[in-house]
């Protein structure tokens, strides 16, 4: 495997990081508030999408500073959110140790939650006085495109589950995943990073072509790990079928199995987390494996990547040679080389 991508994550990472510092709280404040805030910010991550926001902008031609607010406040989202999905969600883990609201309450995670996501907003003002009034108007209103698809895909996400939904197809799974993974997690940094970097001068549909691709095949890959990584993924394995997450693995299945089997699984999937035990979660994974379904999504994710790829070719590939602008494409590749 390259070591671009990793590379550049831990060097636009560790940039964004500091950045991120100067906007949470400092000791002067109520611990009951600073301690669940600045949890998740610490805790790392692969920083993928500030990386993408300051590379999309590089790539262009950008200051690594002009970009650097916009990344930060992605990420300061991006941790936002994660608190609230793990509450939903009922997740025990993230990045290796107990959930937020595992370690301090419900109502504490969510007033981080809810703190992180309104701090988020402070690095998009600042952009004001750094890349001036326009690019940051233009931003923010991709912020708030971004955090509306964002909420509508989890709405579904979360409704399937609550309606015990399980008649959906694979273009029901990636209107899903358009919705509440891409756009934050490839297509709203891309998109900045492209405002930024050529002074909001280019056509966004390639753009979020790109980021679709990108994001879909990137989410699915997830999913697969969820199912088969080692203790280096950070979450709990098997999480995704604990918590009843219609995955493409899942609807696959469904499609596939008996008529008797089927009405096993969704005997199984309608119950709530704290009831599908361990005998339940392994019945489901091994008729994955009966019926072709894990093969089905690597094969639906490959096929997404290439199209990333053809994608990236059209849009980056007539900007001149650099190291950023060839992340963007080697990135692609490197969902399904990751560990975590």
């Amino acid at each position: 495997m390259s070591a671009m991508v990793p590379d550049l994550l831990r060097e636009y990472g560790a940039m964004t990081r500091e950045r991120v510092e100067s906007y949470l709280p400092d000791e002067g404040w109520q611990p009951y508030f600073r301690d669940p805030l600045v949890d998740y910010p610490r805790r790392g991550g692969k920083m993928m999408r500030p990386g993408l926001c300051i590379a999309t902008a590089r790539a262009y031609g950008a200051s690594i500073e002009d970009a650097l607010g916009s990344a930060a406040a992605i990420e300061l989202l991006h941790n936002a959110l994660l608190i609230h999905d793990d509450i939903q969600d009922g997740s025990e883990e993230r990045r290796g140790i107990p959930t937020l609201h595992e370690l301090h309450g419900i109502p504490l995670a969510i007033n981080a939650g809810d703190t992180l996501a309104m701090l988020s907003l402070r690095p998009l003002i600042d952009n004001v006085d750094i890349i001036g009034p326009r690019l940051a108007s233009s931003i923010m209103e991709q912020s708030q495109h971004m955090a509306m698809a964002s909420a509508e895909g989890q709405a579904m996400e979360l409704g399937w589950i609550r309606d015990q939904r399980l008649d959906l197809q694979d273009e029901d799974y990636l209107e899903m995943v358009l919705k509440k993974t891409c756009w934050l997690a490839t297509i709203f940094p891309v998109l900045v990073g492209a405002i930024i970097g050529t002074r909001d001068n280019t056509d966004f549909e390639p753009l979020i072509r790109y980021g679709f691709l990108f994001g879909a095949a990137f989410q699915i890959q997830d999913d697969l790990m969820n199912l088969e990584a080692d203790d280096r993924y950070g979450k709990e394995i098997n999480g995704d079928i604990y918590e009843g997450k219609r995955t493409l693995m899942l609807l696959h299945v469904c499609r596939s199995c008996s008529e008797e089997e089927r009405r096993a699984l969704i005997e199984i999937m309608a119950l709530p987390r704290e009831e599908r035990d361990d005998d339940h979660v392994t019945w489901v994974r091994s008729l994955m494996e009966t019926y072709g379904s894990l093969t089905h999504a690597r094969g639906v994710a490959h096929g997404l990547a290439g199209a990333a790829l053809a994608e990236w070719a059209q849009t980056f590939g007539q900007l001149p040679v650099s190291r950023d602008r060839d992340f963007l494409k080697e990135i692609v590749t490197w969902v399904f080389q990751r560990t975590s």
